[in-house]
Order: structure tokens, then sequence, then C-alpha cells
């Protein structure tokens, strides 16, 4: 007997959100290509915005279309740090984009991903995105673009944005651990 799944079920992995993030990830190949060649700025720009605005697209999908998933929730942060730290670590590497923005954006990450992970594994706890990890996400985004193309005008936009971003990033952070904090007392 088949039994079909609703589509409100959280346990799905194959939806119009989930594909969604998944091509997030993916647009960093096609970013760093163009990054190579200037005169391909603005298929850059293009792409950079593309994926800033499949960002807000995913969650607005998943909501309308009662498909959040489990999965979901893990894709998206997922999605956001590969198409970031895969940009951020190019621009890194061509000397663009300061190293230890690079170093504190890539420990921040496994340092949330390691109780994440202990979490699903011993309590099936599925850890959301945040609204400050969101802003972060993206004012990181807005970095990137203004470390690519510098606004001769305005000269401090490169460091005000990765100032701003890691502060974003540091309350996110906070935030993570208050919450695993409580779900560890809770399984104890």
């Amino acid at each position: 007997m088949l039994i079909k799944t609703k589509l409100t079920d959280p346990t799905r992995i194959l939806t119009l959100a989930n594909m969604i993030s998944i091509g997030r990830a993916v647009l960093a190949v096609p970013i760093i290509y163009t990054l190579r060649d200037p005169a391909l700025g603005t298929t850059t720009f293009s792409l950079i915005v593309l994926a800033v605005l499949s960002d807000a697209l995913d969650g607005w999908v998943a909501r309308k279309a009662h498909e959040v998933t489990h999965f979901g929730k893990w894709i998206d942060p997922i999605a956001d740090f590969a198409c970031i730290l895969s940009v951020i670590s190019y621009l890194t590497l061509v000397g663009r984009f300061p190293g230890w923005f690079f170093v504190f954006y890539l420990v921040r990450y496994v340092v949330i991903a390691l109780p994440a992970v202990y979490l699903l594994n011993h309590d099936h706890f599925i850890l959301s995105a945040n609204w400050w990890g969101k802003w972060a996400a993206g004012i990181t985004a807005l970095a990137v673009l203004v470390h690519i193309w510098p606004w001769e005008a305005f000269p401090w936009m490169q460091d005000v944005t990765i100032y701003i971003s890691t502060f974003l990033l540091s309350v996110s952070w906070i935030v993570y651990f208050k919450t695993f904090f409580y779900t560890f007392k809770e399984i104890r």
C-alpha cells in the first residue's frame, strides 16, 4: 500500500523551498567564476542579487506552501554559509577581503554546528535560523558587494559593513548558545 505524504509533513525533503536553498549554495560556483573576470561584473552582481533574493524567497515559499520542513530549517543556513564562505574565501585569497573575518565566520559556523548536530542526534533537535543570523547574512552579502565594487564616494563602507556584520553574527551566535543551553538543560 502506497502512503501519500501530506504537503505539511515536516519530514519532506523535496520541496520547492528546499530546492531554492540548494540552488543558492550552488550559485557560489558561477559567482566565483565571474569574479575572476572583471568584464563579467554585471553578471556577478546579478548572481549575488539572485542569491540574496533566494534567501528571502525560500522561507516565503515554504510558509506560503505550508512546506516548512526539518530539512529546510537545516539547509537554509547551510546554503547561506556555503555561498557566503565560498565567495569570501575567494576574495580573501586574492586579497580583497579581510582574512580575520573569514576565520571568524568559519569558526562561528563550526562552533554553532557542532552542538546543533549533537542535539539532533541525541534529542531530535532541529535548529532554526534566527533573525539576527538572517540580518547578518544580508549585511555580510552587502559587505561582499562593497568589497567587490568599492564605492569611491564612501570608502568607509567596507569597514562599516564588516563591523555591522560581525556584530550581528556575534549576537546571533549568543542567541544560538542560549538555545543550546536551555535545550541541554531540558535533556539532562
